[in-house]
């Protein structure tokens, strides 16, 4: 990769970007990933540092005092971020990284650093198999469960503001594809 770039995958929940970015990172781990901040709880399997950085309501306040986040929100009451220091030293030593963000995540980041993102939409292959890799995951409730179809179907109908789109209704291909985009947009 001559240039380093900050690839940004968005998805529904159940879309399939955790699972691709995990893939891709096993066969090139050169590209770094982004690990964002929050102050949410941690839940069951959740370890600090690996699937978010755990902070405090204060902390993450000082943070965005500080302009420590490339992006933040408040979601469900609580503070997400991704802090900029670990863009910026990755950039340094010219590596590109990928993250999974929400639309609106996307879009911020997207109007701060226009040359150097480049995003990604994961699309599930229908709605009926979307419900079911949501169902199937056995984590929530059906009401959190309907809460993230109608979430997604907002999401959804934001797709069309990224660079990139894949169907995620085969792993393999969908991995192939997230793939080129990759390799032929790091320069």
């Amino acid at each position: 990769m001559n240039s380093p770039k900050l690839f940004v995958l968005s998805s529904v929940a159940g879309g399939g970007k955790s699972t691709l970015i995990q893939k891709l990172r096993e066969k090139h781990p050169e590209i770094l990933f982004s690990i964002s901040s929050t102050t949410r709880a941690p839940r069951p399997g959740d370890k600090e540092g690996v699937t978010y950085h755990f902070l405090s309501k204060e902390e993450f306040e000082k943070g965005i005092s500080n302009s420590a986040f490339l992006e933040w929100a408040v979601v469900h009451d609580q503070y997400y971020g991704t802090p900029l220091k670990f863009i910026e030293e990755a950039f340094q030593k010219g590596a590109s990284v990928i993250m999974d963000i929400d639309v609106q995540g996307a879009k911020i980041i997207k109007e701060k650093l226009p040359k150097k993102i480049v995003t990604i939409f994961i699309l599930p292959p229908n709605e009926k198999e979307w419900e079911r890799r949501l169902r199937g995951r056995g984590t929530d409730s059906e009401e959190s469960i309907l809460k993230r179809i109608k979430n997604g179907k907002l999401e959804l109908e934001r797709q069309d503001e990224f660079d990139f789109k894949i169907v995620n209704d085969d792993l393999e291909k969908a991995l192939n594809e997230l793939e080129k985009i990759v390799f032929s947009n790091s320069n």
